[in-house]
C-alpha cells in the first residue's frame, strides 16, 4: 500500500475514533451525572478506582506488548504465526486475572459491606471480563492494521451503549444490588464487543469483499491457533520483540495508572475521596481519551507502516521519510494547539464546568483546583502522545530493551513523588506527579526524534513552535479569563456566569481566527486528511 494511500486511511481510522470516544465520554459522563444521583460517593470510587484498575491492568499486561509487536511491519507476512502469538494473550490473561483477583480479594482494604456490598463478586466479574475480551485480540489486531474503520466504530459503540443501558435500567430498578450491577454491565459490554468482531469476521472471509481485497486469512479457522509441520509455533522475530515491550509495558502500566495503584495499595484517599478523584480525574481527560488517544493509536500504525522499524533515516525511502516528517511535525502542532488551548481556557472554567455537572460536591473544596492542574497536565499528554507515538514505531529491540531501564528507573521516582506529594497537596499531588512524569517522557522522545532525524534536512521538531503572535493571544484570553472568573463566577447568579461564558466564547473566537491566519499548513492537513 502506497504510503499516501495509509496516510489517508490512518488519518480517517484517527477521525472516526475520535469521534467515537467523543460518544463514549458524552455516554459516560451522564451516566455518571445520573449515578451520582442514586449510588454512593464510595460505591462509584471502588468501580471506577479499584475494580477498573483490575481490569486494566490485566488487560493491558496481557496484551499491550503483543499488539505493539504486532501491529509492526507490513500486512504481507504469516499471519498464521502471528495469529498463534497473539492467542497467547488468552493464557496471559487468565494468569494475571488468577494473580491480581487473589490480591485484590485478600491482601487490599475489603470496603465495608454496608457501603459497598458484593466486592468479591465485582472482583470475580471484573477479571473475568478482562479474560473475555482477550478472546477478540486476533480479530482486533487483524481490523486494526487493514484499517476496518467502520468495524471498530460500530462494535465499541454497541458495546458501550449496551453497558449503559443495563447499568441504567438496574441504577432505577435495583440500586440496592450494589455492585453486581456494574459487573453485569461490563461483562455484557466485553461480550458484545468481542461478538462484534467474531461475526464480522465469519461473515466477511470467504466473501467476494474479501478475495477482492486478496485479505491474507481465508478461513474462520485460519483465524484460531494452528501448528504447521516443520514450522516454528510462532515468529521468533515477532515472539522477542513482544518480549521487549512487555517489560516496557508493565513500567508504562505503572506509570499510566501510578495514582490508581498509591489510591489503591498505601490507601493515601478513603473511597469516598477517590470516587470525586476519578470522576474530576474523568472530567479533565475527556480530550486526552477522545483526541489525543485515537491520534496516537492511529498515527502509530501509520509510522510503523511508512517507516522500516530499526532502519537510520538514511535507510529508509526518502521520500516516505519526507512525508513522515511532515506528518509528524504538523501532528505535533495539532496536539500542542489543542492542549494550550485546554490549559489556557481550562484553568478560568474549571470551578463553573464542575458546579454545572455535579452541583457543590464536586465544586467546593479541592475540585477546581485538581482540574485546573489537569488541564495543565493535558497540554503534557498531548506532547507526549505524539512523540512516544512515532519514538515506539521506529525502535529496535535494543532500543526498546534500553527503554525499559529508564522506565523503571522512572517507575520508582514516579511512585515515590506521587505518594509524597499526595501528603502535601492531597490529590492535586497526583496531577503534579504525573506532569513530572510525562515531562520526563517527552524529553526522551524529543531527544530520540531529534537524533533520528539528524541526518537529514527534515526537522519536525519545529512542530512545537507555536506562532509568536498566536502565543501572545493565548496569554491574553488566559488573563482576560482569569480575571472574568474572579467577577463574575460563580456564586453570582447565573446572569454573572453567562458573562464569564460569553467573554472566554469571544476569547476563544479571537483564538481560532489567529490560528487560522497563522497556521496556514496546519489547516490545510486537517482540511484534506
Amino acid at each position: 500500500m502506497a504510503a499516501q494511500d495509509v496516510l489517508g486511511q490512518t488519518a480517517r481510522l484517527a477521525s472516526s475514533s475520535a469521534l467515537l470516544q467523543v460518544l463514549f465520554r458524552v455516554i459516560t459522563f451522564a451516566l455518571n451525572a445520573f449515578t451520582l444521583r442514586y449510588l454512593s460517593r464510595e460505591l462509584i470510587g471502588v468501580v471506577n478506582v479499584r475494580l477498573t484498575l483490575l481490569y486494566s491492568t490485566v488487560v493491558f499486561l496481557a496484551r499491550e506488548a503483543f499488539r505493539r509487536a504486532c501491529l509492526s511491519g507490513s500486512t504481507k507476512r504469516n499471519w498464521t504465526k502471528t495469529i498463534n502469538l497473539l492467542w497467547l494473550t488468552v493464557p496471559l490473561g487468565v494468569f494475571w486475572s488468577v494473580v491480581l483477583g487473589l490480591v485484590w480479594l485478600y491482601l487490599l482494604e475489603v470496603p465495608d459491606p454496608s457501603v459497598v456490598p458484593h466486592y468479591q463478586t465485582g472482583v470475580v466479574a471484573f477479571g473475568l471480563s478482562a479474560i473475555t475480551e482477550l478472546l477478540g485480540e486476533p480479530f482486533w489486531v487483524l481490523a486494526q492494521v487493514h484499517l476496518f474503520v467502520r468495524l471498530k466504530v460500530i462494535a465499541e459503540s454497541l458495546s458501550v451503549v449496551s453497558k449503559c443501558i443495563l447499568t441504567v435500567t438496574l441504577v432505577i430498578l435495583y440500586p440496592q444490588w450494589g455492585l453486581y450491577i456494574f459487573s453485569l454491565a461490563q461483562l455484557l459490554y466485553v461480550s458484545v464487543l468481542v461478538m462484534c468482531y467474531v461475526i464480522y469476521f465469519v461473515m466477511f472471509l470467504g466473501s467476494p469483499e474479501a478475495t477482492k481485497k486478496s485479505f491474507p486469512v481465508t478461513r474462520v479457522k485460519a483465524l484460531l491457533p494452528n501448528f504447521v509441520e516443520d514450522e516454528t509455533f510462532v515468529n521468533w522475530k515477532e515472539a522477542r520483540l513482544t518480549w521487549s515491550f512487555f517489560k516496557q509495558s508493565f513500567l508504562k502500566q505503572i506509570l499510566t495508572e501510578g495514582e490508581r495503584y498509591v489510591m489503591t495499595f498505601l490507601n493515601v484517599l478513603n473511597f469516598g475521596d477517590q470516587g470525586v478523584y476519578d470522576i474530576v480525574n474523568n472530567l479533565g481527560s475527556l480530550v486526552a481519551r477522545f483526541i489525543f488517544l485515537p491520534i496516537e493509536e492511529s498515527f502509530y500504525v501509520f509510522f510503523a507502516k511508512v517507516l522500516e522499524r530499526g532502519k537510520t533515516v538514511k535507510d529508509q525511502k526518502q521520500d516516505d521519510v519526507a512525508m513522515a516528517a511532515n506528518v509528524l511535525e504538523l501532528l505535533l502542532k495539532l496536539v500542542l494547539l489543542i492542549g494550550l488551548t485546554i490549559t489556557v481556557f481550562g484553568y478560568a472554567y474549571s470551578q463553573l464546568a464542575l458546579d454545572i455537572y455535579g452541583g457543590s460536591m464536586l465544586s467546593s473544596g479541592t475540585g477546581p483546583d485538581l482540574l485546573r492542574c489537569y488541564s495543565l497536565y493535558v497540554l503534557f499528554l498531548a506532547v507526549n502522545g505524539v512523540t512516544e507515538c512515532f519514538t515506539f514505531a521506529l525502535m529496535c529491540k535494543e532500543e526498546v530493551d534500553r527503554y525499559n531501564f529508564v522506565m523503571l528507573a522512572l517507575s520508582s521516582i514516579f511512585l515515590c513523588i506521587s505518594y509524597f506529594l499526595t501528603h502535601w497537596y492531597g490529590s492535586v499531588g497526583f496531577i503534579l506527579a504525573n506532569c513530572f512524569n510525562m515531562g520526563i517522557r517527552i524529553a526522551h522522545s524529543i531527544q530520540y526524534i531529534h537524533d533520528y532525524f539528524k541526518e537529514s534536512a527534515h526537522r519536525p521538531l519545529t512542530g512545537l513552535l507555536p506562532s509568536p503572535v498566536l502565543l501572545l493571544v493565548y496569554i491574553i484570553s488566559a488573563v482576560i479569563t482569569a480575571f472574568s472568573e474572579v467577577l463574575f463566577c460563580c456564586d453570582k447568579g447565573w446572569m454573572a456566569r453567562l458573562i464569564h461564558i460569553s467573554t472566554g466564547a469571544l476569547c476563544f473566537a479571537a483564538t481560532l481566527v489567529t490560528m487560522f491566519c497563522t497556521e496556514t499548513k496546519l489547516i490545510h492537513f486537517v482540511r484534506s486528511q
